[in-house]
């Protein structure tokens, strides 16, 4: 009866296949749809996947390429010319100091002290002089004594140049001794100090045979030039003892100061011949000898650059002639 009760004209239920348990579980479940799903996700498994380790090969990056321009390199090289330009010019300006350096300096390196200049002086000293480091001890008394009459030749010779020029004043006929008598300063006074002085000085320091046979040669020939300068010639341009006396005839004042010099001159002729004599006993006390002086004299010689450059220029030249003759 229950199928007569429906309505005949109702639509027909028609089964749902949806409706079906299995496919509503489906439905209803978590899973995210089809079009939220991301095959990427940032957790889960992601996170327990290991990174992959870093390739050691780079990409290759070509890179445009840079040349500089003709200008460029030409600035380039002018201001590397300048730079080694300026290197050089410092490099002579220092050894240009060097070298003013060790030319005011002595052959033992020491700096120079003689003569004894300021050093605002624009003439720096010449030579190195120390008594007590150079000279041995038992030789220094007669070095200074020495020294001491160089310079008190020094004073005599201008001494006598005043003398002249008085004697000149009083009487225009003795002009050519004031002449001679400036003459003899500037000749006498630094040749005496290169001449013989430095000879024994560089004799005492060194115990050179060489330099005491050129100072007793030089030396001799001082004590003789006193010797005419005490006497007094006329007209040699010295007021020794015969000028002396033919000047205080006719002015007292002049011939007592003529006197004065002549005086001056005797005493630098006997103190001459009494240390000539010392040096000599001391020269013959060190052992040296003529064979030993003309060893170091030979070997000074063929030392010498001056002698090597001479000699190697003659041979050469010598060379070429003889070449150019076979020709």
């Amino acid at each position: 009866m229950s199928s007569y009760d429906s309505n005949p004209f109702a639509e027909p239920v028609a089964d749902n296949p949806f409706n079906d348990p299995s496919v509503t579980q489906a439905t209803n479940s978590s899973v995210a749809p089809v079009d939220q799903y991301n095959p990427f996700p940032t957790d889960g498994l992601a996170t327990q996947t290991t990174p992959a380790a870093p390739s050691p090969y780079q990409t290759a990056v070509l890179q445009p390429s840079t040349e500089p321009s003709p200008q460029a390199t030409a600035a380039a090289a002018q201001a590397n010319l300048l730079r080694q330009q300026d290197e050089l010019e410092r490099k002579a300006a220092e050894l240009d100091r060097r070298e003013q350096a060790l030319q005011t300096r002595g052959s033992s390196g020491k700096e120079n002290n003689w003569p004894p200049l300021p050093k605002s002086f624009p003439i720096k000293p010449c030579f190195y002089q120390d008594f007590s480091e150079d000279i041995p001890p038992e030789c220094q008394r007669v070095c200074k004594m020495i020294y001491y009459l160089w310079m008190f030749n020094c004073v005599t010779l201008f001494l006598n140049l005043l003398a002249c020029l008085a004697y000149f004043i009083t009487d225009a006929n003795h002009g050519i001794d004031f002449g001679l008598s400036i003459l003899w300063l500037i000749l006498f006074a630094p040749c005496s100090f290169l001449c013989w002085y430095r000879p024994v000085y560089k004799a005492f320091k060194t115990d050179s045979s060489f330099s005491f046979f050129f100072f007793f040669f030089v030396f001799f020939c001082q004590v003789v030039i006193f010797i005419i300068q005490s006497v007094g010639i006329p007209n040699w341009g010295n007021s020794g003892w015969i000028a002396a006396f033919t000047s205080f005839r006719s002015n007292h004042a002049v011939g007592a100061i003529m006197i004065i010099v002549s005086i001056l001159f005797t005493f630098c002729a006997v103190v001459s011949v009494i240390l000539l004599k010392m040096v000599h006993q001391m020269y013959r006390r060190t052992g040296a000898s003529f064979q030993k002086a003309q060893q170091e004299f030979s070997h000074g010689v063929f030392t010498s650059k001056t002698f090597q450059t001479a000699a190697a220029g003659a041979a050469s030249t010598a060379a070429q002639g003889a070449f150019q003759g076979n020709n």
